[in-house]
């Protein structure tokens, strides 16, 4: 995040790791240099031995604190599996006490004899007083309390920056509203002024005729049922066959469109406006710099609260884009995709010799329960 670049810039990903475990060390140093073995040494004898233990100690913690954060939080808290995220934490905390307790006993002694010769009576004693119960009790003691850092720190920032992505997506749909707002001048005016049109040219062309009510409909959706944050994914294939009908109109019989949909999708809901930009990206890349025969495939299929959009479109061999292969609109879109479904969507696009190609994966909500159709059925473009 810009604000706080120290803790969540991947620049400095590793001196924040370096800081959080020397702190740990040093605060461990401090806390082992006051145990009851040491009680006959000198305090400035106590402080070698027990920064020696906290940086071995540091082992079996960091083993801990980098499961929890990149493995049973991500993994399994974030996808709501808390019964695996139990008992996967109660093995870790075991683990990390049982290596404790293993490095405590059978590995520190000659690193405490080597550092204090002088004491190895005292620390003798020390160690065979120390049984593997007390410590296990110990190395838990230890586990959990870094355990719980590392997991808080995790979940902090990931709610932080959760909460930064809902701050950002209002801000960018205020604006959307707000520009929207900015071009309805008299959305009432300009709907009787088409629906004028529309009568006058009935009679006399009923292409434009047919154009007009399109277009009306076109703009009464994006212009009452769009500032929802989900509509109906039925509302949004309309609005989509509305825009491709307009462009069959345009372009006459040299068009060749083929288009599969799902026919009962009411009770699917999706961001409104997100499939249009890719649908209008393949008319403005494709069939219009096509010079021979354009054509055009759409397929939408729904699995549960799964849906996945094919869409395919001819382009001209001499075809040129940008440095990224589309405009704004697409970009729009990926960023949407980003901030209002993030790590639910999975978005390709393919930009081949004669051929684009928009595969989307997006996982949508359901305002009631999905019923499982006896025939599933498909609806081709409806006109």
């Amino acid at each position: 995040m810009q604000s706080y670049p120290f803790i969540f810039s991947q620049k400095y990903q590793l001196k924040r790791h370096f800081l959080f475990w020397f702190c740990w060390w040093f605060f461990q140093s401090i806390l082992y240099s006051f145990v009851v073995g040491y009680k006959d040494i000198e305090n400035y004898k106590r402080l070698p031995v027990s920064s020696v233990e906290a940086v071995i100690y540091l082992l079996p913690h960091m083993f801990l604190a980098y499961t929890l954060m990149y493995f049973v939080v991500p993994k399994l808290l974030f996808k709501s599996k808390y019964f695996s995220t139990a008992i996967t934490v109660i093995i870790l905390f075991l683990i990390t006490g049982v290596l404790s307790a293993i490095i405590g006993i059978y590995f520190l002694e000659d690193i405490r004899h080597f550092i204090l010769p002088e004491s190895v009576d005292e620390l003798r004693k020390r160690t065979s007083e120390m049984s593997f119960f007390l410590s296990l009790l110990a190395g838990l003691r230890g586990g959990i309390t870094i355990g719980g850092l590392a997991a808080a720190i995790k979940l902090m920032k990931y709610w932080y920056i959760k909460e930064q992505n809902n701050l950002r997506l209002q801000k960018e749909n205020t604006e959307t509203q707000l520009k929207l707002l900015k071009a309805q001048v008299h959305p009432h005016f300009l709907f009787n002024t088409l629906n004028n049109i529309y009568s006058y040219t009935q009679k006399t062309s009923p292409v434009a005729s047919k154009l007009v009510m399109g277009l009306s409909d076109m703009l009464r959706y994006m212009l009452y049922e769009c500032n929802q944050p989900l509509v109906s994914l039925t509302k949004e294939l309309k609005m989509l066959n509305d825009y491709i009908v307009l462009e069959k109109i345009r372009y006459g019989n040299t068009l060749d469109v083929n288009i599969d949909v799902p026919s009962n999708t009411d009770e699917c809901r999706i961001a409104p406006l997100l499939l249009l930009p890719f649908v209008e990206n393949s008319f403005k890349h494709g069939a219009s710099q096509m010079l021979d025969q354009p054509w055009l495939s759409l397929t939408i299929t729904i699995s549960e609260c799964n849906m996945h959009m094919k869409l395919l479109n001819a382009k001209a061999d001499n075809c040129k884009l940008n440095s990224n292969g589309f405009g704004i609109g697409i970009k729009n879109v990926e960023r949407r995709l980003e901030l209002q479904y993030p790590g639910k969507h999975s978005l390709r696009i393919t930009n081949a010799a004669e051929v684009f190609i928009v595969d989307l994966k997006l996982e949508i909500e359901r305002a009631i329960p999905a019923k499982v159709a006896e025939s599933p059925q498909k609806a081709v473009m409806y006109e």
